[in-house]
């Protein structure tokens, strides 16, 4: 896994071992990044981060600080690896916690968020409604959704999808407030 642009261009990062990570591919990255065209001095969180991929591009294309989360013990190692190779240590911080924990103490909001859960968990609905419950999304913020087509995004969020699509195992969905 390679970040695309920006100061790390063509860097490759290391990815979580075994089957309990699925890495967003770089087809994926690019469509992300081109919906969002700008990630420049926002504040970034990387839920359910697994290797960070998503934050460490967000970083790479001058992103002010990106907080990585996740619980695994190989994701935090692979995390902090990938921080060091990087050299980005002033750059992010990892939180070892459950997303939902996090975002229930969370007192910061943020402009950008990734979220890539665990397919097939019913875990999208559940990490969007604690995002908006808990105020973690800025008023000119967008969250990005890595999800599969089998989790439908509830009709109470419709309204704010500014990007939807489909791509096979995986659908990428974009809300604003």
């Amino acid at each position: 896994m390679r970040i695309i642009t920006g100061k790390f261009k063509k860097a490759n990062i290391f990815t979580v071992p075994g089957n309990t990570a699925r890495p967003t591919t770089d087809y994926i990255k690019e469509v992300i990044f081109s919906v969002i065209s700008s990630c420049a001095n926002q504040t970034v969180l990387d839920l359910y981060a697994g290797s960070g991929s998503l934050g460490f591009e967000a970083i790479s294309r001058d992103a002010a600080f990106v907080d990585f989360i996740d619980f695994s013990d190989k994701s935090i190692k692979i995390l902090k690896r990938n921080i060091e190779k990087l050299k980005c240590t002033t750059a992010c911080r990892i939180h070892r916690k459950k997303v939902n924990a996090y975002l229930n103490s969370c007192e910061k909001t943020f402009d950008l968020i990734f979220m890539d859960p665990p397919y097939n968990k019913n875990l999208v609905n559940i990490t969007v409604e604690k995002i908006f419950d808990n105020s973690v999304l800025s008023n000119s913020g967008r969250l990005v959704i890595e999800h599969s087509p089998r989790e439908e995004l509830s009709t109470k969020w419709r309204k704010m999808i500014t990007f939807q699509k489909n791509y096979g195992d995986s659908v990428v969905t974009v809300l604003s407030k």
